[in-house]
Parts: structure tokens; C-alpha cells; sequence
């Protein structure tokens, strides 16, 4: 048994086991729980882990003081502080210093379009006509063992241009194209999750270290070479809330590059702003990230998230529906124009958002509301100043492209020097910190639950990214869900946008779940139903969406749920 870990996660007190005749060669001090796997263990090498060990051991403590000063931050909001400004970097705001020059390779990322880390998305995402494909081991994966290693293969058989994939019920073969492939990005975890299958010194690895040391190890001289241009690999950052753990990840990366033997500066990473916190440190990441930076992306959803979270103490501070917090709401516009102003004063991309829209293939005019619905949201960041965009699906990319190339020209790379966005200098922290306004209604209640425990039914069954009602709905989406549900309940916020003036409790939610839990069973069919998560998701959404203390993070207790130890033996000491 393995007891509670730094991260907030608690290990299983008794752990599910398998098979596995055969182990892994492994260093001093670690020990694989994870399934044996002939392909896991050609990414699995001994000096493959090595390396991640040298990184486990030497960043740990930082790490956990990092995750330490979270929740003295929390502390504060909760006392009814707001996150602001940081009066001791005030220098760093306002002088003139820039990044590293963008490398060419990266120098248009017009669309840039994301999925997990499955063989047949990361064909598709490569082959799609978008300049960049982020492939994700974070909010659009459930951490799996198995999804995760197979994600590291995957990845090293796309850098080495030889991945394909045999659709079997298709009976057809996909393979990359010749030319004109998107240029790959990963997006490793983020600082507070851990890998609970790989044990270092006897505790879980982190698990954004495991992700980032075993793909780099493989995969930094090809990629180099096939995509980076001399430059590379690159990276996107998740989840990070202030400048001292984008620090952390500078140094990270100057580690791997002595290790490789590369020139500094090699490694370039886009962060996502996409904790409130994180608004107000946008200079300051970027300052000590200055040398591997290629910008900042609006992570909206998450920000969304964090937005609840980091008020969760504040009932002055209740959101509307969430399909009513859009870009047009004053915070988030802010939050958007600051962000540009600030990529662009320091010589970096300032990317757009997820456009989550799938294509509606059985309803030709609702398909067409929706690409409407997506091109008005991205004409609207291409005239803000924004670089490129984000799509969940490959069908966005054609009228992603077209609104973007029809305002920026199809020879201009990207708007770091045309759009400076002085005016978004004079935002201020009130302007950031603007209460949202719109209305909240039972129905609202009810997506949020409805979309909460399909999501997390997934989640549970190995799926990170799931389709729903016509949206593409990661980790990000369900935790707004989930966290909107525990505010509306903790502070019996009262439904005014449909006239029936009912406070929201535990009695109502209690009827509201066993409400949609019928409707989910309706539209997925009996069969799927009985076979699938869904009661298991149920309980866990509803603990979480009525607990007294809100968890800072569905997945972390959802993990429990999805972690398989095998014996020990299964890897060699």
C-alpha cells in the first residue's frame, strides 16, 4: 500500500493487479506497476528513465513548494483576498525586454488544432491543413497506463514519420502525408498530477515529468531534424498560476538541453493562460521562460474554471449559465486583449481559443449555424490581434483558415508586429476581475449535471475526449460543470433567468441527477448504459458537486478509479 501522496492524490489502499511475465529494466530506485508491454518497454528503456529520474530528483522539492504556495494562495482568496498584480515584479512589467526570436519553423500557427494522443487523431491532426497539431497528454486523455505509453509510441513512430494505423472495421489504412504536415506539439500534464504507476524513491513520479522526459529522450534528435528546422521539440504548458513554476519548467528545460547536448534556447514552449492567477503574472512568465518561449495561448475554458475555483469563498462572485461566459463577457474580453498586448510588446505569438464545435453531419442547417457560430468567434480574435486559434475537430479547419488567412493575408505569418494593442495597456485589475453578469436557470443546472457524468463516465472508462450534444467536451468543460454545480449549491443561488424563483440545494440537485441519470440512459441506450460508467461517474460527480470543501481537481480524485498496479515483479530492480 502506498500512502498519501504530495499532489493532493491518494494512492489505492489496495491495488487492482494483472498480468505480466516479463518486466522492465529499470534504474536504482524506481519501480514500473504498470502493465508489461513489449512496445511500453522500447520507451521505457533504462536510459530513457534514468533521465527522468535525474529530473524527478532533482525539481521534486521544487515542485511540491511550488503546489505549497497554491494552497497558501487558495488560503488567501478564501479569506476573501483577490488575486492581483505583484507589486515586487513591477520592474519586469515595464521595462522593455523581448524574447527569443520565434523560430521560422513555428513562425505561422494560423489554426492550430488539438486532440489526445491516439494513433488514428494524431494522423488525422498531422494531415489536416492545420499549421500546428497539439498533441495531448493532459485534459483531453484519461492517464491510463495503457493510453499513456501508447501515446508515447505514437509519438515516436510520427516524429520518425513511419506511424499508421489499420481501421479494421473500415478496412482502411492511414498513414501521414508526404508534405505539408502540421508541426507537432505536446502538451505534457500539469504540475499537480501524478504517475502513480511509476514510483521513484518509493513515492509517484510527476507525472508532466514522465511525459516530457520520455518524449523528449526519443524523440529530440529526429524532430530536430524533420520538423523543428534545427529548433525543437516544442511544447504547450498547462495549468501553471504564476511565474515561479514557469521557472521551474525553464529550467526543465535547460536540463534537457545539457543532457541532449543542445543549444539553449532549443526547446520552445507556448504557455496556457488559463488560471486566473496566471493573468496577472502574463509578463512575468514570459520573463523567466524568455529564452524557450513562442507565447501565450487563452486557455478560456480552464480560465473559466479557475474563475470559480480561486472565488469559491466569494458569494458576490456567482457565474451565470455557462454557455452566458463567453469572450463578449467584460473579464474574459480583458483577459484576451491583455494577453495579446503582452505577447506582442515581448515578440511572441498570442494564440487564440478552442473552438469545440463538431461537424452536425445529419442536420445541414444546424451544421451551418454552428461554423457560423465558430466563424464569428474567430473573426473576432484575428481583428483582436490575435496570431492563430484553436479547433477540436479537423472540419473547423477550412473555415478557421479562411477567416484568419482573409485578415491577415496569406503571406503575413502572423500579427506580433502589426498589432501591438497599446489601448489594452490601461486594463487594470478590476478590469480583470469584472463579476460576470447573465442569468442562472434550472435548465443550466441540468446540462452542467448531464454533461458532468457523461464526461466523467468516459473519463473512466479510458476516453478524454468526448463528444457531446455537438460540442467537443475535454476535462476543462466538465470541471466548469462540476464546480458551477458546488457554488450554485453551497450558496443556494436562486434560478432567476426562467421565472421559477427556486434556490438550488441538495434536494433539488438530488432530483436533478435522478432526472438526467434517466435522460442519459434514454439517449444511450439501455445496452451502453447498463455496460458503461455511468453510476460509478454519477456518484463521484455528485460527491464532488456536494462535498462542504471544494476538490481542486475532478481528476485528481477520479484517478483513484483508472490506476491498475500489476505485481511487483513485473519490473526488474
Amino acid at each position: 500500500m502506498m500512502g498519501v501522496g504530495t499532489y493532493g492524490y491518494t494512492a489505492p489502499a489496495t491495488s487492482k493487479s494483472g498480468g505480466g511475465a516479463a518486466g522492465y529494466d529499470v534504474p536504482e530506485g524506481v519501480e514500473i506497476r504498470g502493465r508489461f508491454d513489449e512496445e511500453f518497454a522500447k520507451i521505457l528503456t533504462k536510459e530513457a528513465l534514468e533521465f527522468v529520474v535525474e529530473l524527478q530528483r532533482e525539481f521534486r522539492n521544487r515542485i511540491k513548494y511550488a503546489l505549497e504556495c497554491r494552497k497558501e494562495a487558495k488560503r488567501r482568496y478564501n479569506e476573501g483576498a483577490v488575486p492581483g498584480f505583484d507589486p515586487a515584479t513591477k520592474f519586469i512589467r515595464e521595462t522593455n525586454w523581448v524574447c527569443a526570436p520565434v523560430p521560422p519553423a513555428v513562425a505561422d500557427r494560423r489554426v492550430e488544432i488539438t486532440g489526445p494522443v491516439e494513433r488514428k487523431m494524431i494522423i488525422n491532426a498531422l494531415n489536416s491543413g492545420a499549421k500546428v497539431f497539439m498533441a495531448d497528454f493532459e485534459d483531453a486523455l484519461s492517464p491510463t497506463w495503457e493510453n499513456l505509453m501508447r501515446g508515447q509510441v505514437n509519438l515516436k513512430d510520427a516524429v520518425d514519420g513511419s506511424i499508421t494505423f489499420h481501421d479494421k472495421a473500415r478496412n482502411r489504412v492511414y498513414k501521414l502525408n508526404d508534405k505539408n504536415t502540421a508541426k507537432l506539439f505536446v502538451r505534457p500534464r500539469g504540475w499537480h498530477l501524478p504517475e502513480a504507476h511509476i514510483l521513484i524513491d518509493g513515492e509517484p513520479a510527476t507525472g508532466c515529468l514522465v511525459d516530457f522526459g520520455l518524449y523528449f529522450f526519443h524523440n529530440y534528435a529526429a524532430f530536430r531534424q524533420t520538423q523543428g528546422a534545427g529548433f525543437g521539440p516544442f511544447f504547450y504548458l498547462p495549468k501553471m498560476e504564476n511565474s515561479r513554476e514557469a521557472k521551474i519548467w525553464n529550467c526543465v528545460f535547460e536540463r534537457a538541453e545539457k543532457k541532449a547536448g543542445i543549444e539553449r534556447g532549443s526547446i520552445r514552449a507556448t504557455v496556457l493562460i488559463e488560471t486566473l492567477p496566471a493573468v496577472f503574472q502574463m509578463d512575468e512568465i514570459l520573463h523567466e521562460l524568455r529564452d524557450h518561449s513562442v507565447g501565450l495561448n487563452c486557455g478560456r475554458w480552464d480560465y473559466i474554471f479557475s474563475y470559480v475555483k480561486t472565488f469559491q469563498g466569494h458569494p458576490d462572485r456567482l457565474l451565470p449559465d455557462r454557455f452566458l461566459v463567453g469572450m463578449t463577457q467584460n473579464f474574459m474580453r480583458n483577459y484576451s486583449d491583455l494577453l495579446i498586448r503582452t505577447c506582442h510588446r515581448r515578440g511572441v505569438h498570442a494564440m487564440g481559443g478552442m473552438a469545440a464545435q463538431i461537424p452536425i453531419r445529419d442536420d445541414p442547417a444546424a451544421n451551418e449555424a454552428a461554423l457560423d457560430l465558430v466563424r464569428k468567434d474567430k473573426l473576432r480574435e484575428v481583428k483582436a490581434g490575435h496570431d492563430g486559434t484553436w479547433a477540436a475537430h479537423p472540419g473547423l479547419i477550412p473555415a478557421c483558415m479562411e477567416v484568419f488567412t482573409n485578415n491577415m493575408g496569406s503571406n503575413t505569418p502572423n500579427q506580433i508586429q502589426s498589432m501591438r494593442r497599446e489601448d489594452a495597456s490601461s486594463i487594470t485589475e478590476e478590469d480583470l476581475l469584472e463579476r460576470p453578469r447573465g442569468v442562472r436557470t434550472l435548465e443550466g443546472l441540468r446540462l452542467n449535471t448531464r454533461v458532468g457524468i457523461q464526461y466523467l463516465a468516459a473519463w473512466l472508462t479510458g476516453t478524454g475526449s468526448v463528444p457531446l450534444y455537438n460540442l467537443m467536451e475535454d476535462a476543462a468543460t466538465a470541471e466548469i460543470s462540476r464546480v458551477q454545480n458546488w457554488q450554485w449549491i453551497k450558496y443556494g443561488v436562486e434560478l432567476d433567468g426562467d421565472g421559477l424563483g427556486v434556490r438550488v440545494g441538495n434536494e433539488l440537485f438530488g432530483r436533478v441527477v435522478e432526472e438526467e441519470m434517466q435522460r442519459i440512459e434514454r439517449e444511450v441506450g439501455k445496452e451502453k448504459f447498463k455496460k458503461g460508467m455511468y453510476k460509478e461517474a454519477c456518484k463521484l460527480f455528485t460527491r464532488q458537486c456536494t462535498a462542504q470543501t471544494l476538490d481542486d481537481f475532478l481528476t485528481l480524485d477520479a484517478y483513484n478509479h483508472i490506476v491498475m498496479h500489476h505485481p511487483r515483479g513485473s519490473s526488474r530492480l
